[in-house]
């Protein structure tokens, strides 16, 4: 396990929503799905305590960690990898009335269950990414941390639909088509 949380920045190109779709690059080779519960920053945070880190949060939502594998082990850090336009699919709203402890988290890949977990089994828990990430870069309202995928991450190719269901929040359902 590693002792310290793994970060890395999508650009706000790589965001889609519900019922967008998810479009390969042209030279792709392996692309992922990686379903995650998404924190929704609702205000800045510099510094934040793990004590009151809930604090700064809006809500959570869907997030599916679209990652370019042969991008990944080729450059060895994951900017390229995880930066394609598309690659961050969130959705399918924001939830702001509910506890992020112990939600079920299931994808599915053209109705096939492929990960089902619990947020109760992330490796660092919601309070420690936002300090641990706020000690880095301050975080601003709208920011959104994924917070890491539970075994099952699998490739996905074009006519793909891929499907992140967290309890309590929703289903966020994006179909995979080629560069053309």
């Amino acid at each position: 396990m590693p002792t310290v949380p793994l970060i890395f920045l999508k650009p706000s190109t790589a965001i889609i929503g519900p019922e967008d779709k998810i479009v390969l690059p042209r030279d792709w080779d392996r692309i992922d799905y990686e379903g995650e519960l998404g924190v929704v920053m609702g205000k800045k945070a510099k510094d934040a305590p793990e004590e009151t880190a809930m604090e700064y949060i809006l809500g959570y939502t869907c997030f599916n960690d679209v990652s370019d594998r042969r991008a990944q082990a080729a450059d060895g850090q994951w900017t390229r990898a995880k930066g394609y336009d598309t690659f961050a699919p969130i959705g399918p709203w924001i939830e702001t009335e509910v506890e992020p402890g112990n939600l079920k988290i299931e994808t599915y890949l053209n109705g096939e269950l492929r990960q089902s977990a619990s947020t109760s089994d992330l490796l660092f828990g919601i309070p420690k990414l936002v300090n641990f990430i706020s000690g880095i870069m301050t975080l601003l309202p709208g920011d959104i941390i994924a917070t890491g995928t539970p075994s099952g991450v699998g490739p996905m190719k074009p006519g793909d639909l891929v499907e992140v269901k967290i309890q309590n929040i929703g289903t966020l359902k994006n179909h995979v088509v080629g560069p053309d």
